[in-house]
């Protein structure tokens, strides 16, 4: 069976997985897409999992300003090193999750990981999480957050 490198590249973006991973779950899915990404995940909740004892002593504090500097969320998102809290991969995630919270009104961080990601309904805020602890190899927690808005 041939495996489309589209498939693949797809795969890996959604799901943090490398290359030969993505490669391997679609052949062990006979091709089938969305059994192998539904495969993928259960193992990156798995990596997620292993790394859950580990200390989160560094991380960033992000902000996120919408509709107008009307309403704005600020996040602590801890991981273990300074060298990920600098990455791509967790910055950006850092601003989905204030965004996530501009967007929505929540009580405590345990709502916000249980929540449906906004920009893709498949998937929690603790999905996209464990999406960049696969990628970057490091415990990436939701600490807390703040949303602020002018019309409280």
């Amino acid at each position: 069976m041939t495996i489309d490198t589209k498939d693949i590249k797809r795969l890996k973006e959604e799901t943090g997985a490398g290359v030969m991973e993505a490669k391997k779950a679609l052949e062990d899915a006979q091709g089938n897409y969305e059994e192998a990404k539904k495969e993928l995940m259960t193992k990156v909740g798995a990596k997620a999992a292993k790394k859950a004892d580990r200390v989160t002593k560094d991380g960033l504090v992000a902000s996120y300003i919408h509709s107008g500097g009307k309403v704005g969320s600020l996040v602590v998102v801890a991981c273990e090193t300074d060298f990920v809290a600098k990455t791509d991969d967790f910055m950006n995630l850092c601003r989905e999750i204030a965004m996530q919270i501009c967007a929505m009104d929540y009580a405590n961080v345990e709502e916000v990981l249980k929540d449906e990601y906004l920009k893709d309904s498949s998937k929690t805020i603790q999905d996209i999480i464990n999406e960049v602890i696969a990628k970057v190899g490091e415990k990436i927690e939701l600490r807390r957050f703040s949303k602020l808005s002018v019309s409280e």
